[in-house]
């Protein structure tokens, strides 16, 4: 992989977002992370966030430290990405009702509501949001982007693990991140 690419793990929230980065920093890719937001009953395996990205759109200055690493962006902020980096997105994809269910039993453990927006009415929001957010990555000619599912990913990994190999040239030890696609992880299955 290029030293100067920076690598990006992007999708809704509750997508496998940090299944990926686990992966991936299994697989030899230094994830960009501050440890802030441990690991909990919603993500046993610890979330590899860097709370820096969610104000992105006013400093994006830690981009520079990003370089050659993979650092994790909910797909609503990718479109504050600054022109003058190369980026290749893995972007993952999870089944709708899967994502609602999680994000659902993410609210219940946080004793916050459920019913402020329907199910129906959320997956119009997100599918219309997915929709945007890959029209415009193909607009951007500095970035590179591979979508990969979840649910394909926790079935049968190695195929995935593989692509995923290729597409950030070669660079990762399959072998290792096969170990940490973890089926226990997989609860909210629709």
């Amino acid at each position: 992989m290029n030293r100067d690419t920076i690598t990006i793990v992007s999708g809704l929230p509750r997508s496998g977002t940090s299944m990926m980065m686990k992966m991936l920093a299994a697989g030899g890719l230094e994830p960009l992370v501050d440890n802030i937001r441990t690991a909990d009953e919603d993500n046993p395996a610890g979330y590899f966030e860097l709370e820096k990205v969610k104000q992105i759109d006013e400093d994006s200055s830690w981009l520079e430290d990003a370089r050659g690493r993979v650092v994790k962006l909910i797909s609503a902020l990718l479109k504050h990405l600054p022109a003058d980096y190369d980026y290749k997105v893995i972007f993952m994809r999870r089944h709708m009702s899967e994502i609602l269910a999680s994000q659902k039993q993410m609210l219940i453990r946080r004793s916050q509501p459920t019913d402020a927006v329907s199910d129906q009415r959320m997956a119009e929001m997100f599918e219309k949001h997915i929709t945007q957010v890959e029209a415009w990555l193909d607009r951007q000619p500095n970035i590179s982007v591979i979508y990969i599912s979840y649910n394909e990913v926790i079935a049968d990994p190695r195929p995935h693990a593989e692509r995923i190999n290729q597409f950030l040239g070669e660079s990762l030890n399959v072998e290792e991140m096969l170990r940490v696609a973890d089926k226990s992880l997989y609860r909210q299955k629709v």
